[in-house]
């Protein structure tokens, strides 16, 4: 592509002008409900992971002491370092939000950065729920652009959409201009990163995508606030951002910026019940009923499921492997393993992903049972469901089926609800009850005052 041949405006120009007309005082009441449920759902889940070896790794590789908090902890790092850290404690246990159209999770990469850089600048609430709204709906809508694609090509949605996500909503908060953002735009296009090899036997890679997105973000909005110059055509241009992590440069970009800021897709994000692949949460709800049945275990011939075809590499295959996870962590991504969990344990909580849990004889002696076949009709990515046709030895068959995830739009997690996960999971992480209660009250008024993340320290 010559210089003749760029666009006039280029799709990092409409969505800059779009984020930049945006001011907090006017988001839709639904939206910041929305970010409040988000924030109680992120902090909870870093307390949760705050004593697990992989944040402690996280924690001990930075170098960069500053002032910026690290939730459950004592010690403080620089914006950058906080974010990273943060993010890879919230999305470690795979039990953050999900938005069901990408799949992408936001609020583990987006609220980290943009409250380490509030933290750090002296920002108020107002500024940190405009750039987590922002950065949000950046991020959401970017994963629409060419469903499945990213995944084919070796990449974590998350971990890509999530760079650009951050930059906006740092960008929002920091109040960056329109040439600022879309330089900014430009350069965290070559900073984002992750791909999906850690399926291979359940390393921590997939955990570290998110806080690096986000820390990522909080370095590429500073950038572009200093002047640093980047390709304005980052997302459509010939060696740009849809070709290198989703392999095409035919991308419908109208998702992204058709409607931007009149329509909200962060109304729909979902809140998870279950700590593992959102793609498996459907699955393991039928699971549960057929156990409920009290079917023995030892009369199961075999369990196939009707399944989405853009799910098989990541949850389904190597079909030998996902039938005995090498881990605890791959547990998660193992369809089979959380079907068979969720049968015989009647549930599908944190505990079931321990490595002793995966190594449980029954559970891996029924999950060698569960197969699936391909669903060309299936409507992932745009819905998520379950199915499983269970056949016992007398021939019996009786089949189950979700139409969706529970806690997405159509039956989503009350606010109660996340309040009830936020206590279990500070509890979880070893806080009492009474310093789970304040600290759940302090988030709910985080917006309307100072951003000083002090109270969620030690």
């Amino acid at each position: 592509m010559t210089s003749s041949d760029l666009p006039k405006i280029a799709v990092a120009e409409i969505l800059a002008q779009k984020i930049c007309a945006l001011d907090a005082a006017h988001l839709p009441k639904a939206v910041r409900e929305k970010c409040v449920e988000l924030l109680i759902d992120v902090v909870g889940l870093a307390v949760t992971a705050r004593n697990e070896d992989y944040v402690k790794s996280a924690l001990a590789g930075c170098d960069d002491d500053g002032p910026c908090t690290v939730v459950g902890h004592g010690r403080g790092l620089s914006a950058a370092g906080a974010a990273l850290v943060n993010g890879t404690a919230i999305h470690g246990e795979d039990f953050d939000d999900t938005f069901e159209g990408g799949p992408v999770h936001a609020g583990a990469v987006v609220v980290p950065a943009v409250l380490a850089a509030c933290e750090r600048h002296e920002l108020d609430g107002g500024a940190a729920l405009l750039g987590i709204a922002a950065g949000v709906e950046t991020m959401c809508r970017l994963s629409l652009v060419a469903p499945t694609l990213t995944h084919k090509a070796g990449f974590h949605p998350t971990a890509v959409f999530g760079a650009v996500g951050a930059t906006a909503g740092v960008g929002a908060a920091l109040k960056l201009n329109e040439r600022q953002l879309v330089d900014a735009f430009g350069t965290v296009g070559s900073m984002a990163a992750g791909i999906i090899e850690y399926l291979a036997e359940g390393a921590w890679t997939k955990r570290l995508h998110a806080g690096w997105a986000a820390q990522s973000g909080i370095r590429a909005a500073l950038l572009g606030r200093a002047g640093f110059l980047g390709p304005r055509t980052v997302f459509e241009g010939t060696h740009g951002f849809f070709h290198g992590f989703a392999h095409t440069t035919k991308a419908d970009f109208d998702p992204v910026i058709g409607d931007f800021g009149t329509r909200w897709v962060t109304e729909t994000l979902a809140f998870k019940p279950y700590p593992c692949g959102t793609m498996t949460h459907p699955y393991i709800d039928c699971a549960r009923r057929l156990g409920a049945r009290k079917i023995k275990a030892d009369d199961v011939v075999e369990m196939v499921c009707e399944v989405g075809e853009g799910t098989v590499h990541r949850l389904w295959e190597p079909l030998a492997a996902k039938q005995h996870p090498n881990n605890g962590y791959a547990g998660k991504f193992s369809t089979p393993y959380c079907i068979a969990a969720g049968f015989l344990r009647g549930n599908v909580g944190l505990s079931d992903f321990s490595d002793a849990a995966v190594r449980d004889p029954a559970v891996l002696a029924l999950a060698a049972r569960v197969r699936y076949e391909i669903d060309p009709k299936n409507p992932y990515p745009k819905n998520f469901t379950g199915h499983i046709r269970l056949t016992l030895r007398d021939g019996t068959v009786i089949e189950e089926r979700q139409p969706y995830m529970r806690g997405g739009a159509q039956e989503p997690l009350s606010r109660a609800d996340i309040e009830e996960k936020f206590l279990l999971n500070a509890r979880h992480g070893g806080w009492n009850d009474a310093r789970a209660a304040a600290a759940l009250e302090f988030i709910a008024d985080l917006f309307d005052g100072p951003v000083d993340l002090a109270p969620l320290r030690g």
